[in-house]
């Protein structure tokens, strides 16, 4: 009976945590996923510094970035774009911008690559990036 209780509490427990993150999932922002023509249309019209993650579903490093990039997401919602590629179904733009390792973080400005960075990388340097470039505009 003991050993029935502790997992009903654990179950429970257990559904608490799923239904708050859950909850903070949706309060969240989320980077834009873009395909190659909404990649050339963001990026060309774009006003403000645009951080994109080239990334794929296989790659363990590009998952463990993943939420990264999306609190980057809610963090500068109103100061800069923050996206992601997956290299998969869009392998032009890994070509075109010579990602040959990822996960590739290229953040632009004006169009332009701004800044490169390839691999993991804390959440603190992104941040002091797109800071800085928010801050020459």
């Amino acid at each position: 009976m003991v050993m029935a209780d502790t997992d009903r509490l654990s179950c429970q427990s257990a559904q608490r945590a799923h239904k708050m993150e859950c909850e903070m999932s949706t309060n969240q922002s989320k980077a834009v996923h873009l395909n190659t023509a909404e990649f050339d249309a963001l990026v060309a019209s774009s006003d403000k510094p645009v951080l994109v993650d080239f990334w794929a579903e296989w790659c363990a490093p590009c998952r463990a970035l993943g939420p990264t990039i999306d609190e980057l997401a809610g963090e500068f919602a109103d100061r800069a774009t923050v996206a992601k590629v997956d290299i998969e179904a869009s392998p032009e733009l890994a070509s075109r911008f010579s990602v040959n390792s990822i996960p590739t973080v290229i953040v632009f400005r004006d169009g332009e690559v701004a800044h490169r960075l390839t691999g993991l990388a804390p959440k603190e340097q992104f941040a002091d990036l797109l800071e800085s470039l928010i801050a020459a505009a």
